[in-house]
């Protein structure tokens, strides 16, 4: 009986225990952590990042730094800049060439290729080619309008242009150049880069086909090495050249 008295008592006190700590205790606990909070708030207020001053820098230093110039002026869209900053540079060429077709002779090639023409992804190019003998000649420009961000390590853009070709007496055709050109950039800073044109020059009385490859690949930041590989062909002749071309880039 004493025993079942104890545990009705040790039951009761649990009972009220738990309801001290219900309604007592903790809604005490919770005014002072509240408190708390509310006076460290009023210590230490949030700070607006977006109100705080400007880094001071001396006036030198800001006017001998562009890019200081362009953040100070508004946070800019690297990401954005990374995909239209070009991956390529306009380079001025020139080169020796050889004409397997052409009774192996050599001559010599000079051109300037993807001249930026404003803010558009337009660039014009233009070359002329020639035999020291004199018989094989080819000149001409084309414009390129990239489809593809110029940051793109691939790039595609139609050509169109005029090409002027001829090759002893088998040929000699002039008229309107129209292809596409497709561009591979392993490296953003111009370190390499392969690029492939295929085009057809329509004549008055027959047309020509011509396609070429160029590897190019820098030696220094602005000095490059590229290898050509061209062919020329019309309905009932071909022609080769290969070259090999110092490249200058253009910053």
């Amino acid at each position: 009986m004493a025993m079942k008295y104890q545990v009705i008592c040790l039951l009761a006190f649990c009972c009220f225990t738990s309801a001290i700590q219900l309604f007592v205790i903790r809604p005490v606990i919770a005014q002072v952590t509240a408190k708390q909070t509310e006076e460290k708030t009023t210590e230490e207020p949030m700070i607006d990042e977006s109100t705080q001053a400007p880094i001071s820098l001396p006036a030198e230093v800001i006017d001998q730094s562009p890019v200081l110039q362009r953040w100070l002026e508004s946070v800019p869209d690297v990401s954005s800049d990374i995909r239209h900053d070009p991956s390529f540079k306009t380079r001025i060429q020139a080169g020796y060439s050889f004409f397997p077709s052409s009774n192996s002779t050599s001559g010599f090639v000079v051109g300037v290729d993807d001249v930026f023409l404003g803010n558009m992804p337009l660039t014009l190019s233009a070359d002329y080619q020639q035999n020291f003998r004199g018989d094989r000649t080819a000149y001409g420009a084309d414009l390129h309008y990239y489809l593809l961000p110029l940051g793109s390590y691939f790039n595609v853009s139609p050509i169109l242009g005029y090409r002027h070709a001829e090759s002893g007496n088998d040929y000699q055709i002039d008229g309107a150049n129209i292809g596409i050109r497709a561009r591979f950039v392993p490296s953003r800073t111009g370190a390499a880069d392969i690029t492939l044109d295929q085009s057809w020059v329509v004549g008055d009385r027959q047309g020509l086909s011509i396609t070429q490859i160029n590897f190019g690949y820098a030696v220094t930041s602005n000095l490059r090495l590229s290898t050509d590989l061209e062919w020329q062909s019309t309905a009932d002749e071909g022609d080769s050249r290969v070259g090999i071309n110092l490249e200058w880039a253009l910053d």
